[in-house]
């Protein structure tokens, strides 16, 4: 199985922030505004947390999350290797991975307050928005929220607590499994559909 090794850290964090975003809920609306979106989002989060099972993370995950994106990027100088075939099973397997970790890690973590602080102009790029999760304990955790536009609303592509990027720690340790694994990306979907 895949070692979270000396990323268990940021991991953590980056599942705080995701389960931490306890703010009132929206309607869901076309053309709703980001910070909208990820409070509906962070709400459900939140639900998945209290329920505490990796089905429920992985619920909000697939609804939420921008695969595609997170999913190829991760994959780094492998991402051309991976057939088209075999997209399907890696995503999967990589929401699982995720949704299993955040089940075992989230409630850990009790937050008193979230305080969603900016968003900043849309580009063809996507959207930033900025928030702050403040602990029971009073640590605070700062979280930006990379949210990409598809159709009618938005994916999180990627979240940065700390100003570590989830996506480029996902990319050290599938680059690393696969490496290790003779150079095969199949050999890292088998072990994220364990």
């Amino acid at each position: 199985m895949i070692s979270a090794g000396p990323i268990r850290m940021f991991f953590t964090a980056v599942l705080l922030a995701l389960t931490a975003l306890s703010v009132v809920p929206k309607a869901t609306e076309a053309g709703e505004a980001p910070v909208q979106f990820m409070q509906r989002a962070a709400n459900e989060l939140m639900s998945a947390s209290r329920t505490g099972t990796a089905y429920a993370f992985a619920d909000v995950l697939n609804k939420y999350a921008d695969q595609p994106t997170i999913g190829l990027y991760s994959l780094g100088s492998y991402a051309n290797t991976l057939s088209s075939g075999d997209r399907t099973n890696y995503f999967s397997g990589m929401i699982g991975f995720l949704a299993r970790y955040g089940a075992s890690q989230a409630p850990k973590y009790p937050v008193r307050s979230v305080t969603m602080v900016s968003q900043t102009k849309e580009t063809r790029s996507g959207v930033y928005v900025d928030s702050v999760v403040t602990l029971n304990d009073g640590t605070t955790y700062d979280v930006r929220w990379w949210l990409i536009r598809r159709g009618g609303s938005y994916k999180v592509g990627d979240v940065s607590v700390l100003g570590f990027w989830g996506r480029e720690q996902l990319k050290r340790l599938f680059e690393g499994y696969i490496s290790e694994n003779g150079g095969n990306p199949k050999a890292l979907i088998v072990a994220l559909n364990r």
